[in-house]
């Protein structure tokens, strides 16, 4: 788990100023992977005290912009956040629960899809999500 000192270095090297919301929001994404910025304010407002939904959202588009963080839209229509490690990999989510976990992507390059007709767009990344049904909401 990063510390403080290392966050306030990655908020350094992405050109950001170090501020308490950008420290609590970054820790609250890395402690929540692929929490919606509801459960994401909820914790930086348990470490700061009063800050608004509309500053964290703030904060989440800075980070997404800078590249410290990923956004990920789901069918739930809820935008979702974790740390952007740069790696390839995709998601899967359970439609009963919502649960969400990274899967590797099963090729080696970037990205692992490519379409067949990209009119004329050079392609970087493929955001996949798998939908399914989780083993617990299997089960019950």
């Amino acid at each position: 788990m990063a510390t403080m000192q290392d966050n306030e270095q990655t908020l350094r090297e992405a050109g950001l100023r170090v501020t308490s919301p950008r420290l609590a929001t970054l820790a609250a994404v890395m402690e929540h992977p692929h929490a919606d910025a509801e459960v994401i304010a909820s914790a930086v407002r348990e470490r700061l005290g009063s800050v608004s939904k509309q500053a964290v959202y703030d904060v989440l588009y800075a980070l997404t912009d800078a590249g410290l963080v990923r956004r990920m839209m789901t069918d739930d229509r809820r935008n979702r956040f974790e740390i952007q490690r740069h790696d390839n990999h995709h998601h899967v989510m359970c439609r009963k629960c919502g649960m969400i976990e990274d899967i590797p992507c099963p090729t080696e390059s970037v990205p692992c899809l490519q379409p067949t007709d990209a009119s004329g767009f050079v392609i970087d990344e493929a955001d996949v999500v798998y939908r399914g049904l989780c083993p617990r909401c299997r089960n019950e």
